[in-house]
């Protein structure tokens, strides 16, 4: 026993180094696997453009790529079936672990999602690489904390990791992986869990970029900084966002409430409808396939009209929507950067014809709209300040980025618009029948005297049994105010300060009212 309690005792002291080293464990391990997975989806695209090309001009040929599709939509069912977990982007998932309140199975979630996306980006989905990369990058993570026999405690700390080295690989971006996932998955901002992080990220940035030689997914070629004199505009893009992002977590919610409404559609049927959508998509209008890269090099080199960016806009809107909607495994990272690179462009080329924008700035809006739309939906504003700033790799924009943020945020917070990962985090909970805590809704302070003879009087707070739900803040007594303690004696006419929930406000009255109220003898 002693020996035991010398061994925990001497680790503690050296924690935040084995940490440290342990994040350099989980971002490599985690690297290689989001890497993996990121050269795998980058062959996915190649191989979808060149099925299409094969196909489109026999109609033999069309209808083998649709039972192709349909086929694709039957394996992602059974690996759904086999980890639900993976279902979605996975970071909903990861934040839940982070609570206590799921626990995934790594060894069925890392091969069943990394699977399970790739063949959904086959396929033609509109969805992203991102939230999958970060699930992955946890689930590396929980493996080696699994295998080094790690307590609880230190698991979540290599999740924070793997998360981290998952979204630095997928983008090349360290600083927004270690910031995503402190602001986001581990919401703590601790010293031992800064360093440890970066160390993960930076070690699979090390893998991405120079052995790998893996570049940014954005490379923007910002020629001017925006000069003040605009900055109204980017007030007033603000705004847009803001409304735009409250719009973006509705409709998501509302179409995957739409989904498991349909009670006749099973998990493989539902995948079908994305399936058959791409399929249709892929004849008509193949740039609306995937995740949307290529729709963002379109934008930026200025090939895109205000009429099609709107007509793009609204398209890649709907099919990412009914895509993430059926439950695939894939993210909504990526095709809501994308999303917003639109809204900014559509917002810029509005100015360059009607309020005297001059052309050299589109490419500044569209980069200031990806930040502010990324915060308006997920409400993490560092994450992208510093994700844009990644990808641009200049410090000029960091003033308009954090006004353009800060705007977006505010309008969807007073529109009650909840953090996307949020409501899908309950979304996902309550699928799974786990209880959620009812919202407290308002806290109410209220006021009771204490009557002689009462069960209060004479008594120490220790020895009064106070309501459940129930906050005992303050004790008056002549006309001064002090804060309660255990070993307070109460005293008739001490006045009692409470505080509780608007809803178990009755309740607590009642029973305030019976312990303060004379009993007599």
């Amino acid at each position: 026993m002693k020996n035991n309690t010398e061994n925990t005792l001497r680790r503690a002291e050296k924690l935040q180094i084995i940490l440290i080293g342990e994040g350099i464990l989980v971002g490599t391990a985690g690297g290689l696997v989001v890497l993996l997975y990121r050269i795998l989806l980058e062959y996915a695209g190649i191989w979808l453009h060149a099925a299409l090309e094969f196909a489109k001009d026999s109609p033999l040929r069309i209808a083998g790529w649709f039972v192709i599709l349909m086929l694709l939509a039957v394996i992602v069912g059974k690996l759904v079936t086999f980890e639900p977990l993976i279902s979605g982007s996975g970071i909903p998932q990861l934040e839940g672990e982070m609570t206590g309140q799921l626990d995934q199975v790594w060894q069925k979630v890392l091969p069943a999602k990394f699977i399970g996306g790739f063949l959904c980006l086959l396929g033609g989905m509109s969805l992203g690489r991102e939230g999958p990369s970060i699930q992955l990058g946890a689930m590396a993570g929980k493996g080696i904390s699994s295998l080094l026999n790690r307590g609880k405690t230190e698991e979540r700390f290599l999740l924070t990791c793997g998360a981290s080295a998952g979204l630095s690989a997928a983008f090349h971006a360290p600083l927004a992986g270690v910031m995503f996932s402190l602001e986001e998955v581990h919401k703590n901002f601790s010293v031992s869990v800064l360093l440890s992080v970066m160390a993960a990220s930076l070690s699979a940035d090390y893998l991405s970029s120079t052995v790998f030689g893996m570049k940014s997914v954005f490379q923007f070629d910002i020629l001017q900084t925006l000069p003040q004199s605009y900055y109204w505009m980017i007030l007033v893009l603000g705004v847009i966002l803001g409304i735009l992002g409250a719009f973006y977590n509705w409709f998501t919610l509302k179409v995957q409430s739409m989904y498991n409404h349909a009670k006749h559609l099973n998990t493989t049927t539902k995948l079908m409808i994305p399936f058959l959508l791409a399929g249709i998509l892929g004849f008509t209008m193949p740039d609306y396939l995937g995740s949307g890269h290529n729709l963002i090099d379109h934008l930026t080199s200025g090939e895109l009209m205000l009429h099609m960016i709107l007509l793009t806009l609204v398209c890649k809107f709907v099919f990412s929507a009914v895509c993430f909607g059926s439950g695939a495994p894939g993210g909504i990272f990526f095709p809501l950067l994308v999303l917003g690179a639109f809204i900014g462009g559509a917002f810029a080329m509005f100015g360059v014809n009607y309020l005297g924008l001059d052309a050299i700035y589109v490419n500044n809006f569209v980069l200031l709209a990806m930040a502010g739309y990324f915060t308006a939906i997920v409400r993490a504003p560092l994450t992208g300040i510093i994700l844009i700033f990644e990808m641009t790799g200049s410090v000029q924009q960091l003033l308009s980025l954090s006004v353009v943020s800060i705007a977006a945020y505010i309008v969807a917070a007073l529109l009650k618009s909840k953090p996307i990962y949020e409501s899908l985090l309950e979304r996902l909970l309550e699928k799974r029948g786990i209880e959620l805590p009812e919202s407290p809704g308002k806290k109410v302070l209220r006021e009771f005297a204490v009557a002689h003879g009462s069960d209060a009087d004479g008594k120490l707070i220790s020895e009064v049994d106070w309501p459940k739900r129930c906050l005992l803040v303050a004790v008056q007594r002549s006309g001064e105010e002090f804060i309660p303690k255990g070993n307070t004696r109460l005293l008739a006419s001490d006045l009692l300060v409470t505080l509780t929930d608007e809803r178990d406000c009755a309740d607590i009255y009642k029973e305030m009212e019976e312990i303060c109220r004379y009993k007599g003898f």
